[in-house]
C-alpha cells in the first residue's frame, strides 16, 4: 500500500499524478461490449444464447431462460430462516428511508392560468444483479424497492446463471420484493437484451444495477435507447481519522471495501503518522483472517494512505477524489461535515461502518463512483420517475401575456411564435 505525505511538495504532486494515472484503460472492454450488443441486437435470442453459453457455461434456451415460479419458491425454502428475517428487516428499513424520497409533483394557480408538474413512474425497469464472483441479494433490495415505491408496473431482474444456477438467496430476495420476472442472463448480453429486446426478453425503458467493467461499458453504449442509473466503476472508501480513533476499526473498514474486487480502493487520510502505522499493522493482521484475501491483496495495491499536516487538508483531498463512501471518524472532520460536499454517502462516527449502509441501515448502496459524486447522487425513487410540466392558460390570461411573449419571440427572430400568440387575439 502506498503512502503520501501531503505536506511534502514532491509527494503531494506524486499523489496528484497517481490519481490522474490510475484510471483503467477501457477501450478494449468497450469494443468487446459493443460487439456483443450489435450481435444481440441483430440476432436476438440466438446472439443472447450464444454469449450466455460462452461466458456462463449455461446451455440457455427459450424454455429455461426465465426463472420459473417453482424455482423461486424452492430457493426461498432453501434459504435459512434467519437470513430471510434479515432480508425482511433490511427491506423494511430501506422502504422507510426511500418513501421519504417520493415526489408527488405540484400544481399552482397563477394570474394567467394553472401550472403543474406531474410525477409519473417509468413504464418498466430492468435491474442487473451481479452473480459471477459472489451473490448480492442486497443489490436486489436496493434496486427493486425504490422502483416499487415509484410505482413502476414492470420490474425485471437479470442475473448470470453460472453453470445454470442462480444463488438461492438472490431469488429469495426477489420473492420478498415481489419480483417474479427473472432471467438467467448476465454480462453485456443481458444489458443488450434489456435495452433492445429479444423474443424471450421484452425491452425496458430504464436499466439500473451494478456490474463488472463489461456491464458498465454496455450500459454506456445503450444509453439513449434506454435510461441508465450510472456508469459504475470500482468501489471505494475514504476514511478521515486521527490519533484518537480506533485503528482496528479503520483497518476493518478498509478491508471490507477491498474484498469487493481487485480494483476496489481504500483510502485513509490522517494527521498522524503513528495512527497510519497502526492501521497498516492491523491491515496485515486482519486480512489473513478473511476468506477473500487474494482479492484483498490485489485491491490494497490500488489503495493508499495520505498523511496530512492538518485535517483541514482532508476536505480538499476528499472533495477532489469525490469518493463513493466517506467515513468521518475524527471529531474535527465531523465538525466540518458541511465542507465535505463530494461523496456518494457519508458515514459519521466510528460506529457507522459502510457495511451498515451496504445492507441494512436503509440508505441506498448504489452510489456514484470514480469521482461522479461531484455531480451525481445515490440511486433513489427519483431514478424510476419522470416528470411532465403542464400549462393551462385562460383566454384572458393569454391576453395579459401576449405583448411580452411577442417581444421575446421577435427578439429571437421567431415571428412564427409571435404569430401563434397573436392569432388567438380575438380583437385582431
Amino acid at each position: 500500500m502506498k503512502m503520501f505525505r501531503y505536506y511534502d511538495i514532491k509527494e503531494k504532486k506524486a499523489l496528484k499524478y497517481f490519481l490522474e494515472s490510475s484510471g483503467t484503460g477501457g477501450k478494449n472492454i468497450s469494443e468487446i461490449a459493443g460487439t456483443i450488443i450489435k450481435v444481440v441486437r441483430k440476432e436476438g435470442d440466438k446472439g443472447l444464447f450464444f454469449y450466455s453459453r460462452k461466458f456462463d457455461n449455461f446451455a440457455v434456451n427459450k424454455n429455461n431462460i426465465r426463472v420459473k415460479e417453482k424455482e423461486i419458491s424452492a430457493a426461498f425454502r432453501n434459504v435459512p430462516g434467519n437470513v430471510i428475517e434479515a432480508l425482511k428487516t433490511a427491506k423494511k428499513n430501506i422502504e422507510s428511508y426511500h418513501k421519504k424520497q417520493f415526489n408527488r409533483g405540484f400544481t399552482f394557480k397563477t394570474a394567467y392560468g394553472r401550472l403543474a408538474l406531474r410525477a409519473l413512474p417509468v413504464e418498466s425497469a430492468g435491474v442487473y444483479i451481479p452473480g459471477g464472483k459472489a451473490a448480492y441479494p442486497s443489490s436486489v433490495l436496493m434496486n427493486v424497492i425504490p422502483a416499487g415505491i415509484a410505482g413502476v408496473p414492470r420490474v425485471v431482474i437479470c442475473t448470470p446463471a453460472v453453470n445454470g444456477k442462480i444463488k438461492p438467496v438472490i431469488l429469495a430476495a426477489a420473492k420478498i420484493c415481489g419480483v417474479n420476472e427473472i432471467y438467467k442472463i448476465g454480462g453485456a448480453q443481458a444489458i443488450a437484451a434489456l435495452a433492445y429486446g429479444t423474443k424471450s426478453v421484452q425491452p425496458v425503458v430504464k436499466i439500473t444495477g451494478p456490474g463488472n467493467a463489461y456491464v458498465a461499458a454496455a450500459k454506456q453504449l445503450i444509453f439513449g435507447k434506454a435510461g441508465i442509473d450510472s456508469i459504475a466503476g470500482p468501489s471505494e472508501v475514504l476514511i478521515v481519522a486521527d490519533q484518537g480513533n480506533n485503528p482496528e476499526y479503520a483497518a476493518a473498514d478498509m478491508l471490507a471495501q477491498a474484498e469487493h474486487d481487485e480494483d476496489a480502493r481504500s483510502i485513509l487520510v490522517t494527521d498522524s503518522m503513528i495512527f497510519a502505522g497502526k492501521v497498516l499493522m492491523f491491515l496485515s493482521l486482519q486480512k489473513s483472517l478473511l476468506a477473500r484475501k487474494n482479492i484483498i491483496l490485489k485491491s490494497l495495491d490500488n489503495s493508499f494512505v495520505v498523511v496530512v499536516k492538518s485535517l483541514k487538508d482532508a476536505v480538499e483531498i476528499s472533495n477532489n477524489i469525490a469518493p463513493e463512501h466517506l467515513e468521518l471518524f475524527a471529531k474535527e472532520a465531523v465538525k466540518d461535515i458541511k465542507l465535505y460536499t463530494n461523496a456518494g454517502a457519508v458515514f459519521i462516527g466510528e460506529n457507522s461502518p459502510v457495511a451498515a449502509g451496504d445492507y441494512i441501515a436503509g440508505t441506498n448502496h448504489v452510489l456514484p463512483t470514480g469521482g461522479a459524486a461531484k455531480y451525481s447522487s445515490p440511486l433513489g425513487v427519483y431514478d424510476f420517475m419522470k416528470f411532465q410540466s403542464t400549462v393551462e392558460i385562460t383566454k384572458n390570461g393569454l391576453a395579459g401575456l401576449r405583448t411580452k411573449l411577442k417581444l421575446l419571440a421577435l427578439a429571437e427572430g421567431l415571428d412564427g411564435h409571435a404569430h401563434s400568440a397573436e392569432i388567438r387575439n380575438t380583437d385582431a
